[in-house]
């Protein structure tokens, strides 16, 4: 080290060990420390709220973003379901012996290939029907339209459906329409 060096360095310890024995300069110092500490200690939380935030705010949007995904076909699976009803009572009307004719075989076929393709394009995309008869009433699922006296089941569990409901995923597309026991 040269002199200047140690001059200044011995300058500047005296300079301390003056400042110290006032006792004033060592304690503004102290409270500056402190108070640094305590801004640095408010950014690092600052910091962590906003990346916390931040990173909420991506799982919202991903969610967000599936959830269009997956019920994007909503409206559409909702159309379809008058489809699939109207089908449905249409093979149901067709006596036993028009379907044993062999002049309708062809068509009744047909009419139940159409609702098998139906029930599997369905199922692919995550439309299912509800469970209704024999289930207690759950109004998520189901839409109680009458009360039937009954014997054989428990009120309050469903024993006619008059329209099938039917779930998109997790999310209800239409409720059952159903008819419900109470006590005889």
């Amino acid at each position: 080290m040269s002199e200047d060096t140690k001059t200044e360095d011995t300058g500047t310890t005296a300079d301390l060990r003056e400042d110290t024995a006032d006792g004033a300069p060592e304690v503004a110092d102290h409270d500056r420390v402190a108070a640094l500490e305590a801004e640095l200690a408010e950014a690092k939380a600052a910091v962590l709220y906003a990346r916390a935030d931040a990173q909420n705010m991506v799982r919202r949007a991903e969610k967000s973003a599936q959830d269009s995904r997956d019920y994007a076909v909503t409206g559409f699976a909702r159309d379809l379901l008058s489809v699939a009803d109207n089908l449905s009572r249409g093979l149901e009307a067709i006596p036993a012996d028009l379907r044993a004719d062999e002049k309708m075989k062809g068509l009744v076929t047909g009419l139940e290939a159409t609702g098998r393709e139906l029930e599997s394009i369905f199922s692919r995309h995550g439309i299912a029907k509800v469970e209704a008869i024999g289930q207690k009433l759950d109004p998520n699922r189901h839409q109680a339209m009458f009360e039937v006296p009954s014997a054989d089941a428990e009120p309050g569990t469903v024993v006619q459906e008059i329209q099938a409901g039917y779930m998109l995923k997790d999310r209800l597309l239409r409720p059952a329409l159903v008819g419900v026991a109470k006590a005889g």
